[in-house]
């Protein structure tokens, strides 16, 4: 085509579609027409779009940091393996303070009872003394040595019961004073014997496997004052 106007060359480029149009317009007077047209379209985005950042390599971690992570890993480890120690000692020694406990329930579960059948043998032992004076020979009375007989026997048979179920009666006489089994009642002359050493036993003290479960009332030699 020929136009005898003024033509004025244009490229515009649509920046919302990324195309490049070309036109030609020609001025016949003051009304332009379109003369030609030719379009070039080019898709920018797949040539310079921007780059997805998912698609970007991930750097693998640094020797350093691994190398501080294990070092914090290695101490978690050193302080659980101290608590868990810790908590087996513990739980140890429960165990073992429970088996104590139930142990002792079982040796020292009888020591009231034992305290009440004591007093009961303090009665026999007084009342088979006094039958063994009465039941002299100088006394016809067979009665009397019969009674005697039998409370001899029932002491004796309580005594072994006593020591079966480890309950023993003290023997302190000619030995040590000792406040956590003897009770100082009175004081006696030394005659024969060194001072501080127990001299006479008023009420004898019994132990329930080794535990003093009633203190013997004694008295104390001491040095006589002339």
């Amino acid at each position: 085509l020929f136009c005898t106007g003024t033509c004025v060359h244009l490229i515009c480029q649509q920046t919302y579609s990324g195309t490049q149009t070309e036109k030609s317009f020609c001025f016949i007077g003051e009304s332009p027409c379109v003369f030609s047209t030719a379009a070039q379209q080019r898709s920018t985005g797949d040539e310079c779009g921007p780059e997805d950042p998912r698609d970007e390599p991930r750097h693998p971690l640094s020797d350093c940091t691994l190398e501080h992570k294990a070092i914090k890993l290695e101490e978690q480890v050193r302080d659980l393996t101290e608590r868990y120690r810790k908590a087996l000692a513990d739980s140890e020694n429960v165990r073992r303070r429970t088996q104590k406990f139930v142990e002792d329930a079982k040796l020292f579960g009888i020591q009231s009872f034992c305290r009440d059948l004591v007093e009961v043998a303090d009665i026999l032992e007084k009342t088979a003394e006094s039958a063994a004076e009465e039941a002299e020979p100088s006394n016809p009375n067979p009665t009397l040595k019969k009674i005697y007989e039998g409370l001899s026997l029932i002491e004796a048979k309580l005594q072994s019961v006593f020591a079966k179920h480890g309950l023993q009666k003290m023997n302190p006489v000619g030995g040590k004073y000792d406040p956590y089994d003897h009770e100082i009642v009175c004081h006696v002359p030394a005659e024969g014997m060194q001072p501080g050493t127990i001299a006479l036993v008023t009420q004898d003290g019994y132990k329930l496997h080794g535990r003093t479960i009633r203190h013997a009332l004694v008295g104390v030699a001491v040095e006589s004052q002339e």
